[in-house]
């Protein structure tokens, strides 16, 4: 494979575009082939040896990847070959392959494109865990964003003003507070030309700012802390200016205000279901519009050292991408389909439109098959979580011991309902709705669970249009024949008619 490798530190003048082999698997990790590569300032980083984490020599820079999965190691049982995938592999990503530990690939959603996929988890991430989780900014309080038109820096302007905050950008050009004021800044400073200080002074009428982000650190640190509102928060992210800012601590006495470190990588290892729920999060405000990744500059894989040369002066707007392959083919069998030369997705056998933008798409599909989404997995895990949340706790479900002695196959059962549960979930896998206000799941009809499912067998659906109805605020209702299979079982373990409500 093709691959740019680091192999002693220092610039990205210094790194190399080569052939190198494949990685080789270890059991819980999984072989991606890399479609888009985003371009991070921990990349730049890690090549100088200056980052927390130091990789041994050689190595590929390139820490957040999206892709297709093209093998998987013994262990690793929830994600399949050929399934697109994004990837938070620290490192690795600057090539063809990466290998990455199976915990920190997540699937991506049918209607996201390899770079929004690329992309979006770091920056996105990272700024909505400090503003969410860290700061917890309420809707009505001032947010001061330094260093607001990089990747992060943007990612929290557009997330600010979602949240209902009062965005102040802060940044070093004219041409980059006029993309930050796209996002939604509804203040603009300069702080190259303009004092810090006096300008949110001015700004919040003395009061000062509730919370501050800050990605650039060094002279910038000080003026933005001394106009801290009372009980505000200092949200510290990174330093991208140079110099780490030594702080004096008596303005935070004065001030009551909290100064927090922000580090989503170890957030995301340490509290997994949050940052899987707020991951999820992000791609429902992605999916209605609410927020969109600004890329800069996309390169090709031998222009990656361009890429991080342009990071380190400060160049880059939002984010910059690496493409490693323009166009990806997906196996037959990948989500029940194939790609088409225009990039949109085909049925097997059909002609029609998968990937709906429009109520006359879905008007144009009526009758016709939706597909067959990818497997997924129903652990003991699973059954437990859905057990407890229902709090049925029958012992077909959770008594594991009992299970070995009385129920053929020595499995447990997983609940009809849970079964069905599972549905929506993989609906959306197959019916990707592009630019829609809305999308509700409206109740189900005549269901039924022919066969049960047991621990650890995978289910996947199949399911076709049926009709449509239109509802009196424009929404529409759409009736949808599911059919849920098992690998475990000749008949179908669930059978019902699905109702959801789209508004576009």
């Amino acid at each position: 494979m093709k691959a740019i490798i680091c192999t002693e530190y220092g610039g990205p003048e210094l790194l190399k575009y080569i052939e190198t082999e494949d990685p080789s698997l270890g059991e819980k990790e999984v072989l991606i082939e890399v479609a888009a590569c985003a371009v991070n300032f921990p990349d730049v980083l890690i090549i100088q040896n200056k980052y927390q984490f130091k990789p041994e020599l050689p190595f590929s820079p390139g820490g957040e990847v999206a892709g297709v999965i093209a093998s998987v190691g013994p262990g690793v049982k929830h994600l399949q070959i050929g399934q697109r995938v994004l990837a938070l592999c620290g490192w690795g990503g600057f090539a063809e392959k990466v290998k990455v530990s199976a915990d920190r690939v997540f699937p991506v959603p049918s209607f996201m494109d390899d770079i929004t996929a690329a992309s979006t988890l770091y920056t996105f991430g990272t700024a909505y865990h400090a503003l969410k989780d860290r700061a917890e900014i309420k809707a009505g309080e001032t947010l001061l964003v330094l260093g607001a038109s990089g990747g992060v820096g943007l990612a929290a302007v557009e997330l600010g003003k979602v949240m209902g905050a009062k965005v102040i950008a802060a940044a070093s050009t004219a041409e980059k507070l006029a993309i930050c004021q796209e996002k939604g800044a509804e203040h603009l400073i300069n702080y190259e030309t303009e004092d810090l200080k006096e300008k949110i002074k001015e700004i919040t009428a003395g009061k000062g700012v509730d919370v501050v982000l800050d990605v650039v650190g060094d002279k910038y640190a000080e003026p933005a802390l001394r106009s801290m509102a009372w009980k505000g928060r200092y949200l510290v992210v990174g330093f991208a200016a140079g110099e780490i800012p030594k702080l004096p601590f008596n303005l935070a006495l004065l001030k009551g205000c909290a100064v927090m470190g922000v580090f989503w990588g170890r957030f995301s290892s340490e509290q997994p279901k949050q940052s899987q729920q707020n991951l999820m999060e992000l791609v429902g405000m992605i999916q209605a519009g609410k927020i969109k990744q600004h890329i800069y500059k996309t390169y090709s894989l031998e222009e990656a050292p361009q890429a991080l040369k342009d990071m380190m002066e400060r160049k880059v707007v939002g984010k910059a991408v690496v493409v490693v392959k323009e166009k990806r083919e997906i196996r037959k069998g990948d989500f029940g389909g194939r790609m088409s030369e225009s990039g949109a997705r085909k049925e097997e056998g059909e002609s029609g439109k998968v990937v709906f933008r429009s109520v006359e798409d879905l008007r144009a599909f009526v009758g016709k098959r939706l597909g067959t989404s990818s497997w997924t997995r129903v652990s003991q895990e699973v059954i437990q979580k859905f057990a407890e949340t229902t709090e049925d706790f029958q012992w077909i479900h959770v008594d594991t011991e009992k299970a070995k002695a009385l129920i053929p196959g020595g499995k447990n059962l997983a609940h009809g309902y849970l079964t069905l549960s599972l549905a929506p979930k993989l609906l959306y896998e197959i019916l990707p709705l592009e630019g829609v206000q809305m999308a509700l799941n409206y109740g189900v009809n005549k269901v039924r669970f022919p066969a049960p499912v047991f621990s650890g067998d995978q289910v996947r659906l199949k399911a076709s249009l049926t009709n449509l109805e239109d509802n009196p605020d424009g929404s529409l209702k759409l009736y949808i024949e599911a059919e849920m299979e098992s690998d475990a079982s000749n008949k179908p373990v669930c059978v019902a008619e699905m109702i959801s409500m789209v508004r576009f």
